[in-house]
């Protein structure tokens, strides 16, 4: 009971916290899933998302670097600040925990992998990952790699937690016993 509670207030949170970016100035398109809470810094308004991308947990959206601080208090750089738009196209998804630098765009239909820094714009139809992010392979090329790893669940049994886990334990159950390892 305490767990389902907290878990409440935690997407309560979530939801104010994404509430106060949008009223800040954050874009946002139709169709955008956010696992968590992520970081928008003092700038939403810098910060624009397409349709149908989601955002996994704690990705932080950095449009202000604040490395800038090293040498901005020099009589030759004084007030000088690097700041930059991030905007993420239709149809991506940004993996747990990827940073987004300032100044930068995520092409239409391309992944950022999890924990990747995202110091450069990704080209459309591009997975990256790494830190700094690289080009890892296209789209088409990550597509044909992971379908033979993903397993078909109907929408019904996909919508419902409950339905969703049982399915899983039992296709893992399966696929460990075909295997002859211990199911998890």
């Amino acid at each position: 009971m305490v767990g389902r509670v907290l878990t409440l207030l935690g997407r309560l949170r979530n939801w104010l916290l994404l509430r106060q970016y949008l009223r800040a100035g954050l874009r946002m398109g139709k169709d955008v899933r956010i696992i968590g809470k992520p970081t928008c810094g003092s700038a939403p308004y810098l910060i624009s998302i397409g349709n149908h991308v989601t955002i996994s947990a704690e990705v932080s959206f950095i449009t202000h670097d604040g490395a800038t601080w090293v040498f901005r208090h020099l009589p030759e750089y004084r007030g000088l600040q690097r700041v930059g738009p991030i905007e993420i196209k239709d149809n991506c998804f940004i993996g747990t925990r990827a940073i987004l630098m300032p100044g930068i765009s995520i092409g239409p239909n391309s992944v950022v992998g999890a924990g990747a820094v995202v110091t450069r714009s990704v080209p459309p139809n591009t997975v990256v990952a790494g830190s700094p992010a690289r080009v890892i392979s296209s789209t088409e090329a990550f597509i044909k790699r992971s379908l033979p790893r993903c397993h078909y669940y109907p929408p019904e049994v996909a919508r419902n937690p409950k339905l969703m886990r049982k399915a899983v334990l039992e296709f893992l159950s399966a696929q460990s016993t075909e295997a002859g390892t211990e199911p998890p």
